[in-house]
């Protein structure tokens, strides 16, 4: 089991896209220096998407060159195409993520494009990157979303997710990452499809998971991840987020109840949980009335607790 866990911050993105109201960029900058603070070392800040469909995104220029500002965070951003990714480029952005969707019908809910046009598009992002210079080059990763099951089209079967990741391996993407895009997985199905992809793929082009909480399972394929070596998970702050193309995609899974669990287990992950739980504070301030989720904030650290880090 991997005992050094990265943990990636994606409520300024997958968080805030699922909410109605807009975050000022005053609020944005503060959440995202408070979780530096804490220890945060990945923080997907934004999505470089048109401002008319998702407005709560149109600054994530300005929030990924206040991030830049950082000492040692890796600023991570989401980009649908390629005019995103030349967003994202000219951001300065370290890390651009393509979410490619398993299910075709999520595809076409999603981002509009069919799986032949998304491959297209991946093509010319890898192209546009290779044509940086290395110091200006950001990693590429495709996110493979609904790789565990669509709300659209119920099962999907595993020999597709391991067709598409290597794919975009062979296209010329760094590293696939799988994500349960509305909260199908379970342990099982995470141990066999990790195995599955690691195995086409190579565990080294291998990014992680990003799993959502949607029916309770969310910690579980947690671990069922650990116990294969996965040592890199997507989470956000207050269960922030869900897909807002996808009918009842609720609930990334929870930071803080992340980070307490991880460290519990002996694991490492650098963030010092007190200071995460305070910054819990400043989004409540910042969304009043938004539903925050967590167990741990509402239990408290248990008497005796010693984190790892």
């Amino acid at each position: 089991m991997a005992t050094e866990i990265l943990i990636s911050e994606v409520g300024p993105r997958d968080g805030l896209q699922s909410i109605s109201r807009v975050m000022p960029l005053a609020a944005k900058c503060a959440w995202i220096d408070a979780e530096h603070a804490a220890g945060v070392r990945e923080i997907e800040v934004g999505s470089f998407v048109s401002p008319q469909l998702l407005p709560q995104m149109a600054d994530t220029a300005a929030v990924v060159e206040h991030a830049l500002t950082l000492s040692g965070l890796t600023v991570a951003v989401l980009v649908p195409n390629l005019r995103g990714a030349q967003a994202a480029v000219r951001s300065g952005a370290h890390k651009i993520t393509i979410p490619f969707s398993a299910s075709e019908t999520h595809s076409l809910k999603n981002v509009r494009r069919t799986h032949a046009q998304m491959f297209e598009e991946t093509r010319q992002i890898v192209a546009l990157v290779r044509e940086l210079a290395p110091e200006r080059r950001p990693r590429f990763e495709a996110g493979i979303s609904t790789a565990f099951g669509c709300t659209y089209e119920g099962a999907v079967a595993a020999d597709q997710v391991v067709r598409l990741s290597t794919q975009l391996i062979e296209i010329g993407c760094d590293t696939v990452g799988l994500a349960d895009s509305v909260g199908y997985a379970n342990p099982q199905q995470i141990k066999s499809l990790v195995r599955s992809v690691t195995a086409a793929i190579g565990r080294e082009r291998f990014a992680g998971l990003h799993l959502h909480n949607t029916r309770g399972l969310g910690l579980a394929n947690v671990v069922a991840g650990l116990e294969l070596g996965v040592d890199s998970f997507d989470s956000s702050l207050a269960g922030l987020g869900g897909c807002p193309f996808a009918p009842g995609a609720t609930g990334n899974i929870v930071t803080e109840d992340l980070v307490f669990m991880l460290e519990a287990m002996g694991c490492s992950t650098g963030i010092d949980l007190q200071r995460l739980l305070e910054v819990r504070e400043l989004l409540a301030r910042a969304l009043p009335g938004e539903e925050l989720h967590g167990y741990l904030p509402a239990a408290g650290v248990p008497l005796g607790f010693h984190p790892h880090s």
